[in-house]
């Protein structure tokens, strides 16, 4: 583990960070390095794997605690668990033991304000051997524009925490089953009196014979090294609905990481990131388009084929249209996610000036100029109107 990098350091932020900071952090990095948009990369595809192990401890607020008192040894099993799991807390406490046998101040503050200073434990009554829902896994899925806007289904694959086979989660080898600590009865917590100057104060912290379990296991499974899990790699399909939208989420219910002591499983969390479309543009459920026609068909009008996200469709552009005109074709746009109807599809048209004329071509149309006159120039008209006006109110 002395390789592994620091996870907020993973994620390039501070270890105040706030829950939106994160999210933005990791879909940066994510986005990054995603084996979609780097394929065939492999340093990529290993900072990806980093990424999502930083945010899948960061994104959830219980491993984060765990892991900013802890460090990896809070959120990895495997990571010096030893015998019965409590190596993972037994030094963790007494930070500030100086005067007071390795006491924990943050824990007698903790009892005292309500666990304001314990950073998990202090005054917490929760029993340890209730059933938990598993941690949630967080993986994110780059999809094309015109994925996003029909749907499709997609095939992920996904590292987990799967309930271990040979203990049933217990922890224990077979033919033996976890026992009630001596010391703290089950409950996980021992209470231990603190002389402050004249006052003596009750402490309850968690149980150090434990590590705050409640339960002791002797003999430890050979399978998961009495951790009660084990890694494990899964295949799900994904069904995109159509209409998902950049950095909406799909919770596949059950999927994610075992829970503990025969709590759910949690959830697999897909985030996606739909990659820019060379033609389209995105707002909301509407659809935009640029269109480039030609001087004469803006002059004189024009049917023209304008691409759709279901494909061409013929449009009549009316004479005299002006560049930069917008036009409407209403349910032509996005299908709203999980309801009925559609969003427009707007349509601007930009008039191409001809570039590279040869001499007929210059002659022809400065004889064509010659025919026109101001009353065909609205536009022209109403400038040199206004500049006129201006000019006399000054004189």
């Amino acid at each position: 583990m002395a390789d592994k990098r620091d996870y907020y350091e993973v994620l390039g932020v501070a270890k105040n960070a706030s829950d939106d900071e994160l999210k933005k952090a990791y879909r940066k990095q994510a986005k990054k390095y995603h084996p979609d948009l780097n394929p065939g990369d492999k340093e990529a595809e290993a900072k990806f794997k980093e990424v999502n192990e930083a945010y899948e401890v960061l994104g959830d607020k219980e491993k984060r605690a765990r892991y900013d008192q802890f460090g990896f040894a809070g959120v990895d099993p495997s990571y010096g668990a030893g015998a019965g799991g409590a190596g993972g807390f037994n030094g963790g406490f007494g930070g500030f033991g100086g005067g007071f046998g390795g006491v924990d101040l943050g824990d007698i503050f903790g009892d005292i304000f309500g666990g304001g200073f314990g950073g998990g434990f202090g005054g917490s009554r929760a029993n340890p051997n209730a059933p938990r829902k598993g941690a949630d896994v967080r993986v994110s899925l780059v999809l094309s524009f015109m994925e996003a806007v029909h749907g499709c289904t997609k095939t992920i694959t996904i590292n987990k925490q799967d309930t271990c086979p040979e203990c049933g989660g217990s922890g224990a080898a077979k033919g033996t089953s976890p026992e009630t600590c001596p010391d703290c009865h089950g409950t996980g917590y021992v209470n231990r009196n603190i002389r402050m100057g004249g006052m003596v104060m009750q402490q309850r912290q968690p149980c150090s014979r434990c590590g705050g379990k409640g339960k002791i296991v002797s003999t430890p499974c050979g399978h998961c090294h009495g951790t009660g899990k084990v890694g494990a790699k899964k295949t799900l399909e994904v069904k995109i609905p159509a209409g998902i939208n950049d950095d909406q989420s799909i919770a596949l219910r059950g999927q994610g990481d075992a829970g503990v002591n025969g709590g759910p499983a949690g959830d697999v969390i897909v985030i996606v990131t739909v990659r820019p479309d060379p033609m389209f543009e995105r707002d909301g459920y509407d659809v935009w388009v640029n269109v480039p026609i030609t001087f004469s068909q803006a002059v004189l009008g024009a049917s023209v084929v304008v691409p759709t996200v279901d494909g061409k469709v013929e449009y009549t552009v009316p004479e005299g249209t002006q560049s930069g005109t917008t036009f409407r074709l209403r349910g032509k746009g996005i299908q709203y996610l999980g309801g009925r109807g559609r969003g427009d599809q707007y349509v601007k048209v930009n008039v191409e000036i001809p570039k590279k004329l040869n001499k007929a071509q210059r002659e022809a149309l400065k004889a064509f100029e010659e025919t026109l006159k101001d009353e065909n120039y609205e536009q022209r008209k109403g400038f040199f109107k206004n500049l006129k006006d201006l000019f006399d109110k000054n004189k």
